[in-house]
């Protein structure tokens, strides 16, 4: 029996030197409830290797690879069981507004599209989800250490609360308590969306975005 007979493909794509690569993932065993996404670049791979290490099974891994070096990856074995998709010089939202439609994430509770260059030292994947679902958080984020002087109040760890949707901001930072950045603000680099509010998200998404804030 033919390898593609006993196997489920995973992805077909062109890798950096134009040779077509197909991947094959066995049969699934286990249905993970939760999406991670990160944008990657391979020169970043050292602070992707430390981000996969705090997921468990319970996540499905993509990589989005802007630079097409994806043969390269082959060296991590989880590399090797995530599904890769390749598209040079583009962007996190302009993969997610493609590969994401909320169709197709559908049976996924929590999908985090997440930068390549982010700390988790402190960061705890079952945890995190634990709070979303305590305190019904529909777009969220985990917080930032509370070590940077350009970082919004915000997105910083608050030691008295396991959560905050609101905070007094530094002067002139603010037009309006009640709303963004003061309240209500979640940023690009580490949002985290209930599949619910990734329906609305995605619909909203323009198709050619490149860049955004929060």
């Amino acid at each position: 029996m033919e390898k593609a007979d006993q196997e489920s493909k995973l992805d077909s794509s062109d890798d950096s030197t134009g040779h077509s690569k197909t991947r094959y993932l066995k049969d699934i065993e286990y249905q993970p409830k939760y999406l991670v996404t990160f944008t990657v670049g391979y020169d970043q791979k050292d602070m992707i290797k430390e981000a996969i290490s705090k997921f468990t099974k319970n996540w499905t891994v993509v990589f989005f690879h802007y630079d097409g070096r994806i043969n390269e990856w082959d060296e991590f074995e989880w590399a090797q069981e995530a599904i890769h998709i390749s598209a040079l010089k583009q962007t996190k939202w302009w993969f997610a507004k493609r590969f994401l439609h909320p169709d197709v994430v559908a049976p996924f509770e929590y999908i985090f599209i997440w930068d390549e260059d982010l700390g988790v030292e402190h960061f705890d994947a079952e945890e995190y989800i634990r709070l979303v679902k305590k305190h019904g958080l529909e777009i969220s984020q985990p917080a930032l250490e509370d070590n940077q002087a350009l970082t919004w109040e915000i997105t910083k760890r608050s030691g008295d609360s396991e959560v905050h949707k609101n905070v007094q901001e530094r002067p002139r930072w603010c037009q309006d308590p009640h709303l963004p950045p003061c309240a209500g603000f979640v940023e690009i680099m580490a949002p985290v969306f209930s599949i619910a509010a990734w329906r609305c998200v995605w619909h909203i998404i323009q198709n050619d975005l490149v860049h955004g804030w929060g």
